[in-house]
């Protein structure tokens, strides 16, 4: 397995929201690719390839994932803790973002190894800034591990 740095990963229930989120994204063109999957399941199944989600080439591993909490299933948390636990997906930066502000999601996401904790802004405007900003960050500064298995 290779990490594609350039590829995200959204894990969002919410349409509107992942709309918007790869909508920014793509505006701030940083990104090859971005998949958006709609429940933690779904999330496993594709960074585990299992499923439908089984070709590697078809469905590669992100450089980046972007994973709320709130999630139907398997929550977000549990998400991270099954990445943060796998020997090759452990490496992926897991970016939280997410509605919640309460004091034990955010403890409970770093004491699981989230790279980074971030509300979703109400304003729409606010919101696209926020995304465009972390692309920015993990897209063009950050350097990625360069992975294999």
């Amino acid at each position: 397995m290779s990490l594609e740095p350039f590829n995200i990963l959204i894990v969002e229930d919410e349409e509107a929201h992942a709309a918007l989120t790869e909508r920014a994204i793509r505006k701030a063109g940083h990104a090859n690719r971005v998949d958006i999957v709609r429940d933690g399941e779904e999330a496993l199944d594709y960074l585990l390839h299992r499923g439908r989600y089984n070709d590697e080439n078809q469905f590669p591993l992100p450089g980046l994932i972007l994973l709320d909490i709130k999630l139907p299933g398997i929550d977000g948390i549990e998400v991270l803790k099954q990445i943060k636990n796998h020997s090759t997906l452990k490496q992926i930066p897991v970016i939280m973002l997410t509605t919640s502000k309460r004091e034990e999601d955010i403890a409970v996401s770093y004491l699981n190894y989230a790279n980074s904790y971030l509300t979703k802004p109400v304003g729409f405007k606010e919101f696209e800034a926020k995304v465009m900003q972390i692309n920015s960050y993990w897209m063009e500064l950050n350097e990625p591990p360069s992975v294999r298995e």
